[in-house]
């Protein structure tokens, strides 16, 4: 059982590696939605996620003997940086299976901890499976990432901290992946206060647990797909499962183009690099109506490569307005380029790209294309340009944008 007292027990224990993620008042957030929104910026931990709480509680309750059998888990990226960075400080050696698909920084950060990583299966599921064959077959101590009672109570030590921090908090918003930050964070607050409101927010193409509590069992998807890789899980955990059944009050599904949206605006409104999977719980709050409410955000981690950053910027900047593509049909005689480039220059667009095609029509003097990549305000000052190009006389068609970061 998960009882007060092993909660007390972890919240102090994890003080030893933890780095302080005190609550942020987001302005930002707060002025869209009328609540009162703070942050729990667990991606500013050491490991990069608050999931090195649930590892190091864990492993300090192995016995001597468990830990020298030395340890295996199975991780899309979070936990094995966390289970690497405790088994580190306990001198005992890890294994780490990882998806095939885990972001490089992820996997880079968990070997510089000194752990093994094993790279296997498209989705976590797959590694999980093999993880266990792996601990079976050596006789390793496995450390399950989310579907153990005692983990779980090492990550509700951050409701815990919240409450102490904030004690009049309403809402709680935390990421559900498997469920095991969501089953330790609901349990705690019903326990310290059965008045807060514990939401769990998941990704829409991987929504197990909501699927899970809608069939009243443990059900596994056929599949995943979402770019929140932390939270791409088929099967919630089935020991934890009880838990999110009595404490969690809802459960809000996300779709992924919402948390490249919400990227731009954690970039740009806090200056904070946040995972995918971590942006659940403020990409969630424009469905929600938490007017004069105090909420509490879990920002789960922010352990992104550069490669994924950039994509996830380009695409916000295209979803905003900010960056589009047009097509212009113009005759091929001197002088037309420059008049397209002074109707865009009036509009105060910025030019980032040009791509001139001949060969669009069989008639040059008829019709050339000129593709123009360009930057704008938003979708507003991007119709205004549209719309003069219209103005002067060409044909204009929205197209969709080429890479621009390589």
């Amino acid at each position: 059982m998960i009882t007060l007292d092993k909660f007390e027990e972890a919240s102090e224990r994890v003080k030893e590696v933890i780095l302080p993620t005190n609550l942020i008042y987001s302005e930002y957030y707060s002025a869209q939605t009328g609540g009162k929104v703070y942050l729990k910026p667990e991606n500013m931990q050491y490991t990069g996620a608050y999931k090195v709480r649930g590892a190091y509680y864990k492993i300090s309750t192995l016995s001597d003997e468990e830990r020298k059998r030395g340890l295996i888990t199975a991780s899309a990226g979070n936990h094995a940086q966390g289970v690497a960075f405790a088994a580190k400080l306990f001198g005992v050696d890890a294994q780490i299976v990882m998806p095939n698909t885990t972001p490089l920084i992820k996997v880079n950060r968990t070997k510089s901890y000194g752990a093994e990583v094993i790279l296997y299966g498209d989705v976590y599921d797959d590694s999980c499976k093999y993880a266990l064959e792996l601990a079976e077959k050596q006789g390793s101590t496995f450390i399950h990432p989310f579907d153990d009672e005692v983990v779980a109570t090492g990550q509700g030590s951050i409701a815990m901290e919240i409450i102490k921090e904030l004690p009049t908090v309403d809402i709680i918003l935390v990421p559900i992946g498997g469920g095991g930050l969501a089953c330790g964070v609901s349990t705690l607050a019903k326990l310290l206060n059965p008045n807060i409101k514990v939401i769990g927010v998941e990704p829409a193409g991987a929504a197990c647990m909501k699927e899970s509590l809608k069939q009243g069992k443990v059900v596994s998807l056929p599949g995943v797909d979402t770019i929140a890789d932390g939270t791409a899980v088929k099967t919630p955990g089935k020991n934890i499962f009880p838990y999110i059944q009595e404490n969690i009050d809802e459960i809000i599904t996300v779709d992924d183009h919402d948390l490249i949206v919400s990227f731009l605006d954690m970039i740009e409104n806090h200056k904070m690099v946040v995972e995918n999977s971590g942006l659940l719980t403020v990409a969630a709050l424009k469905q929600m109506d938490i007017k004069d409410k105090k909420v509490v955000s879990i920002l789960s981690g922010g352990n992104m490569d550069v490669i994924t950053v950039s994509s996830v910027v380009q695409h916000g900047l295209i979803q905003r307005g900010r960056i589009f593509t047009v097509s212009v049909e113009l005759p091929d005689r001197p002088g037309e380029l420059l008049h397209v480039a002074e109707v865009i220059a009036k509009a105060q667009g910025n030019v980032i790209r040009l791509d001139h095609n001949q060969f669009v029509s069989i008639n040059r003097n008829s019709a050339v294309e000129l593709r123009i990549t360009m930057e704008a305000f938003g979708h507003d000052h991007k119709n205004m340009i549209m719309r003069q190009l219209k103005e002067a006389g060409y044909k204009v068609k929205e197209k969709q944008p080429k890479a621009i970061y390589r």
